[in-house]
């Protein structure tokens, strides 16, 4: 497994990283927690470095199993959580939002509730959580200095949310030299990442991007198909129908990645993602062992050719020839949405 460094922070990470969004939560389907401890058990087996939880997620539970699974290897991975949702004083309903919550006051607290239910000294990587560009002024700065200083928190990244927020973010992020971008990047969803990209070439920042939903919720390794029936508590099931004709259109158009016994689509997508230097560490959403097995091997099979990123990225200009509207426009805003504007961007969500 290839690590690369998150900026200039020292922190490295595995090229695939695991997102912990599923575990401890029922948002991608339902299983029991021992099960959820021994994915995470056996993506460390394959050479899975990189775990990336959230203190929402499950209310603390995610971290509380991720603790858990991985309490003998401290010294053998690295740790993310996230902040900024407070749910310790409301309650969730459904998929809804909780009141977001970016006071210097609360992130310190937050962050050493994050470490005693991970029962660890220290946070590797510590994220803002879909925080929006002007929730983050001097004091939460001055505050996320202070973690640093104390040897709480060793590098600091920024988690944008799809209809939350992410262009101001994630510029935001970049010109306050934080150390990671987490964004949806993947194929199919291309802005957000090359629009950082350049955001960091033009500001010479060393900052790092996290890419998540590297596979565009199912649809790029085929977990999710014209039959399938999404399981109960399963967030896609709140997807247009549109979305998903759109994608498996998609997906067929770019069968040229997929090499028999070699390199599958699954493998091929992350394999698009680390052909970029400024992309850290993938983190899918691993659901089963087979999907650790096939993913944590990504980086092992054929690189894409100058000719396969060429074609993509033609592909992707020509918005893969389907003129049918994929029934997202609801979910692409930033702020006031005036900053997609302004550049011309859409962005298709989580």
């Amino acid at each position: 497994m290839e690590h690369r460094e998150l900026g200039d922070s020292g922190v490295k990470v595995s090229t695939i990283g695991f997102g912990a969004w599923v575990v401890g939560t029922d948002w991608w389907g339902d299983r029991g927690e021992q099960e959820s401890i021994d994915l995470v058990r056996h993506a460390l087996d394959q050479g899975v470095t990189f775990f990336d939880t959230g203190d929402v997620y499950g209310h603390g539970r995610s971290e509380e199993l991720i603790g858990e699974a991985l309490a003998e290897h401290r010294d053998e991975i690295t740790i993310a959580s996230k902040v900024g949702y407070d749910f310790y004083n409301n309650p969730q309903a459904g998929h809804g939002e909780i009141p977001k919550e970016m006071t210097p006051e609360y992130i310190h607290e937050a962050v050493d509730k994050s470490l005693d239910r991970l029962d660890m000294d220290r946070l590797d990587l510590l994220h803002l959580h879909n925080a929006d560009v002007d929730e983050v002024d001097e004091d939460v700065l001055e505050a996320i200095d202070e973690l640093r200083e104390s040897g709480k928190v060793d590098a600091v990244g920024w988690a944008l949310g799809p209809s939350i927020g992410w262009l101001a973010e994630g510029d935001a992020a970049i010109a306050n030299e934080f150390d990671a971008v987490q964004v949806v990047f993947n194929v199919f969803e291309q802005t957000p990442g090359t629009h950082f990209m350049e955001t960091i070439d033009d500001l010479d920042a060393s900052t790092s991007i996290l890419a998540r939903v590297p596979h565009s919720s199912g649809l790029l390794n085929e977990q999710v198909r014209p039959e399938t029936e999404l399981g109960e508590g399963d967030h896609r099931g709140f997807r247009p129908d549109e979305w998903y004709d759109t994608g498996w259109e998609k997906v067929e158009k770019l069968r040229f990645l997929e090499r028999d016994g070699e390199r599958t689509m699954g493998q091929a997508s992350i394999q698009w993602l680390l052909a970029h230097d400024e992309v850290a560490s993938v983190t899918p959403t691993f659901r089963m062992t087979d999907d650790v097995d096939e993913w944590a091997a990504a980086p092992d099979t054929p690189a894409l050719s100058d000719e396969e990123l060429d074609r993509v990225a033609d592909l992707h200009a020509r918005d893969y020839d389907i003129e049918r509207d994929d029934g997202m426009a609801g979910f692409r805003s930033s702020v006031d949405g005036s900053d997609l504007e302004a550049v011309g961007a859409t962005y298709a969500g989580d």
